[in-house]
């Protein structure tokens, strides 16, 4: 049986149609390019107990990965992160079934490690030997590391105020690293120039086709952990957007598989009320979004003024009929304490978001008391030591505790 039933690659706008044996960046309309599978050979020869049965890691699923060489898999044991009931939180919201998949538990501390190991493991199956790309911080320090790992040199540039730790991620891993005093999308536009001048692979999000394979293997994992019955509702913090796409993408492809049955979950993007081009959009009924002035969140890895596929984001959550939320910028880590508080997981502030998302569409009574609840974490609290402020008292060496 082959490692993989990738097919070929084609365009969501124009159709173009392109092989995946070669190096493609964006079609030549402009477009993401999307990979395709050979689903209907795939449904006689792989069955969710075949997949259940292997190692508890995202290749579990090479079948609907794009590389095509199991030599050429690129790991550090991504994949399979808990998916985890959240039973004080969910008391508090009046949620019944609140869940988190927690991303933070992964090989670099974020849900980037997914987009990475499968981009640069097709990476280096094309023979990439450098690679560049813009990053909010944990997308940079991911493919530095997979990169070191595969043997790829790796160029990243990031806003100077991302979190401190992840570039010393990248610094680390032995990338070139460079700071821009802007946002991502300044940062996109000087890799772009650098990837003209010295023709490196543009690792970019959504401008190679592989990164998104990756993060797909969340909607694959969150199927099987439910034992292929769906959530009701998915909740993703949206900067790019590249997860929400892959998810799905992801319960489309095992929809056609026929692993499984009935409506799709309503998937909902979130982003903080300071960047929130894909709300704005939602709200107006566009199919894409507007470039968005001066943004700013503490959830800096949403903080995107313009996603290249917005377009594809807002299909998504028009086909579940889900929605768009922006959510307050000053009640970010207010949730994310109370996080911690109640379930005793320090989450980032992107995670924190949809938490607080679920929090207004349950008042609002967009989310019903009894359905399926899943949040994204998709980091590490500790990635973001600045984000929580907390006055610890000083005791002197012979000092004694108080009780409060």
């Amino acid at each position: 049986m082959p490692f993989s039933y990738v097919s070929h690659l084609y365009c969501p706008k124009c159709k173009n149609e392109y092989s995946p044996k070669e190096k493609h960046q964006l079609c030549e309309c402009g477009s993401p390019l999307l990979v395709a599978y050979d689903l209907e050979r795939l449904k006689d020869n792989l069955s969710p107990e075949d997949v259940q049965s292997r190692e508890p890691n995202l290749w579990r699923y090479h079948e609907l990965l794009p590389v095509e060489d199991p030599e050429n898999v690129v790991s550090l044991g991504e994949g399979m992160t808990p998916l985890i009931k959240m039973p004080k939180l969910g008391k508090e919201m009046n949620i019944q079934n609140l869940y988190m998949k927690d991303e933070g538990i992964i090989p670099t501390g974020s849900f980037k490690a997914r987009g990475a190991a499968v981009g640069v493991s097709k990476a280096k199956e094309l023979g990439v030997e450098q690679l560049a790309m813009p990053t909010n911080g944990n997308a940079g320090a991911a493919w530095s590391l997979y990169s070191s790992r595969a043997d790829i040199k790796a160029t990243v540039v990031m806003p100077k105020d991302a979190p401190v730790i992840t570039r010393n991620e990248c610094a680390v891993a032995g990338a070139d690293l460079y700071l821009v005093d802007g946002l991502i999308s300044d940062a996109g536009k000087i890799v772009g120039e650098a990837i003209k001048a010295w023709g490196l692979y543009d690792a970019s999000t959504l401008k190679e086709p592989y990164r998104i394979e990756g993060k797909k293997t969340m909607g694959l994992e969150i199927a099987e952990q439910f034992s292929w019955n769906l959530p009701d509702v998915i909740l993703y913090p949206t900067g790019g957007g590249v997860g929400l796409i892959g998810i799905y993408k992801a319960l489309n492809e095992l929809k056609e598989l026929g692993w499984i049955k009935g409506d799709l979950p309503r998937l909902v993007a979130v982003q903080a009320e300071n960047c929130a081009p894909i709300v704005k959009a939602w709200n107006e009924r566009k199919q894409e979004s507007e470039f968005w002035p001066d943004s700013s969140t503490i959830a800096f890895g949403i903080n995107v003024p313009k996603a290249i596929g917005d377009f594809l984001v807002l299909e998504a959550v028009y086909n579940t009929n889900g929605c768009a939320i922006a959510v307050d910028e000053d009640k970010i880590v207010e949730e994310q304490k109370k996080v911690a508080q109640l379930e005793g997981s320090f989450i980032c502030p992107e995670g924190a978001a949809t938490f607080l998302a679920a929090r207004r569409l349950r008042e609002e009574g967009w989310i019903k008391e009894n359905e399926t609840v899943v949040a994204l974490n998709t980091g590490l609290g500790v990635k973001y030591p600045n984000t929580v402020d907390i006055e610890v008292p000083i005791l002197e060496r012979n000092g004694s505790l108080t009780k409060k």
